[in-house]
């Protein structure tokens, strides 16, 4: 028809390109909406119930085990996307892309393997579980969760510290809290001139009179160094249950009965430091001033 314009052909590629595209991501969508769905809405929680109940008091397991199912779930969800997309061949007969993961895989995924590997072993391990405290050469606090890569650890300031689970793994990790009870040591300074068994009698006391610290076993005191100025004595006595009770407010509490009861039965509390001088310290007169005795 005369006066009608035919696009070009360069637009009637990119429009063609677009209506293949479109349907094959339309059932991309279709295929990994229905997969991740079913998986994080149904599959996910029925398998941490299963998880829960099969690991009593354990929260370590669970979520790990919810975390590790989430993330299973997304991969099933792309595969199957991209097999309803009509991917599936692509994948299966090409070499390049076959090579190209490999060497992803290979190079970048080292670290990451690395680290899922180690919070594996975390998860597995009896002894390191979810609400512990934990001590490790960069600091310390309460596990929180143990992720794929990281462990995530609130500290005493309430922050949360994400820990790789490599350095955890390779590094010595110390629970102090790991049983029912905790012995808690607290030193003082005492002078040479004061009775240390009186001193050590009194530390025994004022431990027992704590309503936290229990009473079996027993607390203790002794003498731990004689020092250059002052005798340094050691009171140790236990609480149960720590992870329940807040240490520094008992620590705190143990000082101020120290130094209540020390000051009463005047036992001198870390004497100053004395101090030995030697040596000459000569005097010399200084003549009268001659100018000011001839003008007068």
């Amino acid at each position: 028809m005369l006066g009608q314009v035919s696009p070009p052909e360069w637009a009637t590629d990119v429009f063609s390109a677009y209506d293949q595209v479109f349907p094959e991501l339309f059932w991309f969508l279709v295929g990994f909406g229905v997969v991740y769905l079913v998986g994080q809405a149904f599959l996910v929680p029925l398998l941490t119930r299963v998880v829960r109940a099969r690991n009593l008091n354990n929260p370590t397991i669970e979520t790990a085990a919810k975390t590790y199912l989430r993330v299973l779930f997304i991969g099933f969800a792309t595969l199957s996307g991209i097999i309803t997309a009509g991917y599936g061949r692509v994948l299966s007969d090409s070499a390049v892309i076959i090579a190209a993961l490999t060497f992803a895989l290979g190079i970048a995924g080292q670290q990451v393997f690395g680290s899922l590997i180690s919070g594996m072993f975390l998860v597995a391990d009896p002894d390191f579980n979810v609400g512990d405290w934990i001590e490790w050469p960069g600091g310390s606090g309460t596990v929180e969760e143990v992720d794929f890569r990281v462990t995530r650890i609130r500290t005493p300031n309430n922050e949360t510290v994400s820990v790789p689970n490599t350095e955890l793994t390779t590094n010595a990790i110390t629970r102090p809290y790991g049983r029912n009870t905790y012995r808690i040591t607290e030193q003082a300074s005492v002078a040479y001139y004061e009775d240390a068994e009186r001193a050590l009698l009194e530390l025994r006391q004022i431990a027992a009179t704590l309503d936290p610290i229990l009473g079996d076993p027993a607390p203790n005191a002794r003498l731990v160094e004689l020092g250059d100025n002052a005798i340094t004595i050691q009171a140790e006595f236990w609480v149960d249950d720590p992870r329940d009770k807040d240490l520094m407010t008992i620590r705190s509490d143990f000082r101020r009965a120290v130094k209540r009861r020390f000051d009463e039965e005047g036992i001198t509390l870390a004497p100053p430091s004395a101090q030995l001088l030697s040596g000459e310290v000569t005097v010399t007169e200084r003549p009268p001033d001659s100018s000011a005795s001839s003008g007068e």
